[in-house]
């Protein structure tokens, strides 16, 4: 699909409009594809523009990726409150934990733009941007790793402020690992298939981010109250049974 090409942009109002229109455009294609297929070329062609145009408002694709991951996280985020009430909700002291650790995993599995955005961050999307874009990221990524850490806190202030934060980036860090993994190539698809000893190998991306999580979570609760092993969490159910 191609739209009708763009007047000369002559006012900030129209270069706001513009901007935003790239932005929409390439959340569409995410859509569509993988972060991998989303081409500077085939965002240019969907916007209307000539790619050196697209380029007056973002220095490359990746820039462009990257605030869209921004977003992305923000709306998240937004959502996450009374999704951890609900999961939370009437839940003892032993359960708090695997309960928020099993939102965390719906509410991502939901979102796979987000998912795939965050499995590339590091490895794509931080490689071709200039250290202006680079820091504008990285003071938004942090922002959002805070409110997601007061977010954990809040639900379960055993962890402590530290260990909240510190869950909260770990969260991130290992839904892009999970996402990756529980997404591989045509050609290992094919041989899980052909090969039953191989396919132990895929995983399911909901059920191991929830259970990575879980063991996460119960070792820093664990940490925090001073024990060996249990604590809060799955680790620790038998202790309040």
């Amino acid at each position: 699909m191609t739209s009708t090409p763009f007047q000369r942009a002559r006012s900030d109002e129209q270069r706001a409009v513009r901007r935003q229109a790239i932005l929409d455009t390439a959340a569409a294609m995410l859509v569509e594809m993988p972060v991998a297929q989303v081409s500077l070329n085939e965002l240019s062609r969907r916007v209307g523009l000539a790619k050196s145009n697209v380029l007056r408002y973002f220095e490359s694709r990746e820039a462009v990726l990257l605030e869209l991951l921004d977003v992305a996280s923000r709306e998240w985020l937004e959502q996450l409150d009374p999704a951890f009430a609900a999961a939370v909700a009437d839940a003892g002291t032993g359960y708090r934990g695997d309960r928020l650790v099993a939102a965390l995993a719906a509410t991502l599995t939901a979102r796979p733009v987000l998912c795939d955005l965050v499995s590339a961050q590091a490895a794509v999307l931080e490689r071709n941007v200039s250290p202006a874009v680079a820091a504008e990221y990285k003071r938004a990524a942090i922002g959002n790793a805070e409110t997601l850490g007061r977010l954990i806190g809040s639900y379960v202030p055993e962890l402590g402020e530290g260990d909240a934060m510190r869950f909260a980036a770990v969260t991130i860090m290992v839904t892009g690992a999970v996402w990756t993994h529980s997404h591989p190539t045509p050609a290992m698809l094919a041989v899980y298939e052909t090969d039953p000893t191989l396919a132990a190998m895929r995983l399911d991306f909901t059920a191991a981010l929830r259970q990575t999580l879980e063991v996460l979570l119960s070792g820093l609760l664990a940490r925090a109250a001073g024990q060996p092993g249990g604590g809060l969490g799955r680790g620790g159910e038998a202790d309040h049974l």
